[in-house]
């Protein structure tokens, strides 16, 4: 049976291969593809941060150096979307569990109430394994401007949002091992997430 899957996963591997698939690059908020990086000038990246985890470790840009990365932003208490989009996350969780190249980002957005201890026992009563996947709060200004301003999570092609309006997305961002923007994917959709499985696959044969 072993061999089976492995075989299987290898003629996967092989097919996107030999398709040429690849992905675009995104640099604003209306998602417009990039389909190659500039030769002769820098191109958006996610940029220079620190949070904190849910083991009360620093956590920084430099942590995603190297990794696949998929983010997204919640809080522990909400009632609506949340738990969706943490059922979605776990599903990824479980689908790259043995994978180092992978990693998954939770930022709250209500840090004021969402502490690491706070983060850490929701992280148990989720089943969140924390070689991959990371529940980040700290500052709250940082968390809103890395969302709106560099993930572009919200989708508001460029729209000034003042920082008081509270960020609540059902949006994963997809960022590449040098913090590139790669796709955006709708965390409540099943079929989406199937989609940025099937993406995370093509990034890591680049």
């Amino acid at each position: 049976m072993n061999r089976l899957i492995v075989l299987l996963f290898t003629l996967v591997m092989f097919s996107c291969q030999k398709s040429g698939r690849v992905l675009p690059y995104y640099d604003s908020a209306d998602f417009t593809p990039k389909w190659e990086l500039p030769a002769n000038k820098e191109f958006h990246q996610i940029r220079p941060f620190s949070l904190i985890n849910q083991e009360n470790q620093e956590f920084t840009e430099a942590d995603m150096e190297g990794k696949i990365s998929v983010v997204d932003f919640f809080f522990t208490s909400c009632p609506g979307i949340c738990p969706k989009l943490t059922s979605s996350m776990t599903d990824l969780q479980q689908e790259f569990l043995d994978n180092d190249d992978i990693l998954l980002l939770s930022h709250s957005v209500t840090p004021d109430y969402d502490s690491a201890a706070v983060l850490k026992q929701y992280a148990i009563d989720k089943g969140v394994d924390f070689k991959r996947w990371k529940l980040l709060t700290g500052d709250r200004s940082e968390i809103y401007d890395l969302g709106r301003k560099y993930y572009f999570v919200e989708e508001d092609e460029g729209k000034a949002i003042d920082e008081d309006v509270f960020l609540h997305t059902e949006n994963f961002v997809l960022i590449d091992k040098q913090r590139h923007i790669r796709g955006i994917y709708n965390g409540l959709d099943p079929n989406s997430i199937q989609s940025l499985i099937a993406d995370i696959k093509v990034l890591e044969l680049e």
